[in-house]
């Protein structure tokens, strides 16, 4: 009990909340993105034509960031650098397709957006792929 309410904390623990927090956002997004992939000729020429790349590509682009980022993401590999294109499709998602109404139909892109920016700067811990990568170089 005294654990519970303790205010110290250990690098185990970080690295376990990392972890955490990087298989469970990248879990979560996954199936947005498979969606999008699985459906591309359907919805890419309905899709909000980003910064005017054209609907194809800016759908090319979410699908990047929400599928192949996502699995860069749980694997722990190249994380800082897979997180920015997730930033990026979500600032878009939230602020553009959703009008920046946070707290209604903008919500969810917000959590992923605040979730992403943390694993960001935490970084990917010593649960990673990255981890192993950086001991050999």
């Amino acid at each position: 009990m005294r654990r519970l309410f303790s205010i110290s904390y250990t690098l185990s623990s970080i690295n376990w909340a990392t972890l955490i927090l990087r298989i469970g956002f990248s879990l979560a997004m996954l199936p947005h993105g498979y969606q999008k992939l699985s459906n591309y000729d359907q919805m890419s020429q309905k899709f909000m034509n980003f910064l005017g790349l054209g609907a194809p590509t800016s759908a090319a682009l979410a699908i990047f960031a929400e599928f192949f980022c996502s699995i860069l993401l749980a694997l722990g590999l190249f994380t800082r650098i897979a997180t920015i294109p997730l930033i990026i499709t979500m600032l878009v998602a939230a602020f553009m397709v959703h009008g920046g109404d946070i707290f209604g139909e903008a919500e969810m892109a917000f959590h992923y957006l605040i979730a992403y920016v943390v694993i960001l700067i935490l970084g990917p811990g010593d649960f990673s792929l990255d981890k192993v990568l950086n001991k050999k170089i």
